[in-house]
Parts: structure tokens; C-alpha cells; sequence
């Protein structure tokens, strides 16, 4: 065998370690990518579970929900500012009872 031939066959060779070693940093990426979908997947599962249960036991105490609690503060809001006026409607009539009765 000639130098030459040796070199062609060297080279083959390399082009033959090349090619399967891209195939199998090919296979390596898609595995690892396969990997991160089913990750993630199993990561949505696991939150959904995870919600569900977490309602499930805020539902068995008789927590009020936020929105039912907004509404309700701003009953007594509006409830407390009408008796201030009340108040200072009541206040203000006798007064002037305490005026006219003198």
C-alpha cells in the first residue's frame, strides 16, 4: 500500500469518526430535548396537582375568596361613611333642639 493510499484510507476514516460522532451528538441533543419536554410536562402535571389539592383544602376550611372579601370591605366602607353622616346629621339636629329649647 502507498503513502497515498494510506492517507486517503486515514481520511476516509476520520470523515467515517466524524460523521458518527456528529450522530451521536445528534442523537445526544434530540434525547436531551425529549428530555426537557417530558420535564416540563411532568412539571405542568405536578402544578395542576398541586393547585387542585391546595383548592381542594381552601374550600374545606371556608376560606372567603379574595373577590367575595373585596366586595364585602367595600360594603363596610360605604356602610361606615353613611353613619358618619348619620352622626353628624344627628349631632347638628340636636344642636339646634338644644337651641330652640332655650
Amino acid at each position: 500500500m502507498t503513502a497515498s493510499q494510506c492517507e486517503a484510507m486515514a481520511e476516509m476514516e476520520i470523515a467515517t469518526m466524524s460523521t458518527g460522532a456528529n450522530r451521536i451528538l445528534d442523537d445526544f441533543a434530540k434525547i436531551m430535548t425529549d428530555a426537557a419536554g417530558a420535564a416540563q410536562g411532568v412539571r405542568r402535571e405536578v402544578e395542576t396537582a398541586f393547585r387542585a389539592q391546595a383548592e381542594r383544602a381552601l374550600n374545606s376550611l371556608d376560606v372567603v375568596k379574595r373577590e367575595e372579601f373585596e366586595m364585602v370591605k367595600e360594603m363596610a366602607i360605604k356602610a361606615r361613611e353613611e353613619n358618619d353622616a348619620l352622626l353628624a346629621r344627628i349631632e347638628a339636629l340636636e344642636a339646634r333642639l338644644a337651641e330652640a329649647g332655650k
